[in-house]
């Protein structure tokens, strides 16, 4: 008689395939599932996202391939660190030109789900970006904000997207801002900056991690009024 009984290994190879199968899916929501339960399965489902990296290495970086870097960038396994040193040794997205290393820290931080200092340096950027006297100051005059190049406003948005799920970036926010037909009053509740008549403090009543609102960060000088966040989500970057 034969045993029909499935062992635990075969259970867990079974499991592995299966998580692998879904990491091909064109959902991305199918995609970040996998990749969470992934992160739980040991060193063998640190092995398969980075399969699943190098298989995906000459497109351009998704969401789910941006969440797989970030799992073995946070991993406490040599082996992990290893491959991401070997094979993505300037992180996820190359960088390079005006800005490339300020871009550098920013993508370290958002690998490394530090939400609260990748924002500070994404406006210290921003600064250096739009010239001498933002960057002296610390923070931006809306008629600064055209002088930050499209490509640069670009690179910043990609990283945010890329490392946060999809959950933030100057382009979320532009999204939700153009579908509440322009009405800052409107957005700023969906975007958890203010509840009722008060404005969200900083920096501690803001959220760091990914449980925030969607289009929650980056931060702009909104303390400032709107024109700031006003140029920058109607930047030619955009268009």
């Amino acid at each position: 008689m034969t045993d029909s009984t499935t062992s635990p290994a075969l259970d867990n190879d079974n499991a592995l395939n299966e998580l692998k199968n879904q990491l091909t899916s064109t959902s991305e929501k199918t995609q970040l599932q996998a990749i969470a339960q992934l992160s739980e399965a040991g060193e063998a489902g640190l092995e398969l996202l980075q399969g699943f990296l190098l298989e995906r290495r000459p497109a351009e970086p998704t969401v789910a391939s941006g969440k797989a870097y970030q799992v073995l960038y946070n991993a406490e396994v040599p082996s992990a660190r290893e491959f991401l040193q070997s094979h993505f040794p300037d992180g996820l997205i190359p960088l390079d030109g005006d800005g490339a290393i300020a871009f550098r820290d920013v993508q370290t931080h958002l690998a490394a789900l530090e939400f609260q200092e990748a924002d500070r340096l994404t406006v210290q950027t921003l600064c250096q970006l739009a010239g001498d006297a933002a960057q002296e100051r610390k923070w931006l005059y809306f008629t600064e904000v055209d002088r930050i190049p499209s490509d640069a406003l670009q690179t910043l948005d990609r990283l945010w997207r890329i490392y946060s799920e999809g959950k933030f970036g100057f382009s979320v926010q532009r999204e939700i801002w153009l579908g509440v037909g322009k009405n800052w009053d409107k957005m700023w509740p969906k975007i958890g900056w203010k509840e009722g008549n008060h404005w969200t403090r900083y920096p501690n009543g803001f959220t760091w991690d990914l449980s925030a609102p969607k289009g929650h960060l980056p931060l702009s000088n909104q303390l400032r009024g709107v024109r700031v966040i006003e140029r920058l989500l109607s930047h030619p970057a955009w268009e």
